[in-house]
């Protein structure tokens, strides 16, 4: 967050520099209130770019075998640019190596999601979904596991079979 302030600093700086240089070599017959204008367009124009490209260059740095299952995407009044573009501030990804089968118990498979947040920490939850029922439910610590691998205590959210996380888990 430090770093892209700093961005945006030197955005201004590059803007009111750029709009200077223009002013002298048109002779200084540009209005001298420009050079802040240019300023503070550009380190708008900073922002913006950061928030759009967020998503973009955290998907293209994601390890080997995650992939985005779901994202959601942000529209504000105070953004009025994002109810025609609304950019994404958060995303879901599954890390298919981490799915899990018992052999008892073919239909139900465990999974770790990672949860990304434009300005939150990283957060990681392992899911239990079943492929028949269509439900999932977060394994939390209270959850335990008969001898024979069914889940007892586990709050199953009912989804659709379209549901994106139900499918990609209980297609890899």
């Amino acid at each position: 967050m430090f770093l892209e302030l700093v961005a945006t600093f030197i955005a201004g700086l590059a803007g009111a520099g750029l709009m200077m240089l223009i002013n002298r070599l048109t002779g200084r017959r540009l209005p001298k209130w420009l050079t802040p204008v240019a300023a503070g367009a550009a380190m708008i124009a900073a922002t913006i770019s950061s928030e759009y490209g967020w998503y973009d260059r955290t998907r293209d740095t994601l390890p080997e075998g995650f992939s985005v299952v779901q994202t959601v995407e942000s529209k504000a009044f105070y953004r009025p640019w994002t109810y025609a573009w609304p950019y994404t501030e958060r995303f879901v990804a599954l890390d298919t190596a981490s799915v899990r089968t018992n052999q008892n118990l073919p239909d139900m498979r465990m999974a770790d999601l990672f949860f990304y947040g434009r300005w939150s920490p990283l957060n990681r939850m392992t899911v239990m979904v079943d492929c028949v029922e269509n439900r999932r439910a977060p394994l939390v610590d209270a959850i335990e596991f008969n001898d024979n691998g069914e889940v007892i205590g586990a709050d199953w959210i009912p989804v659709a079979e379209t549901d994106p996380l139900l499918t990609s888990i209980c297609e890899a």
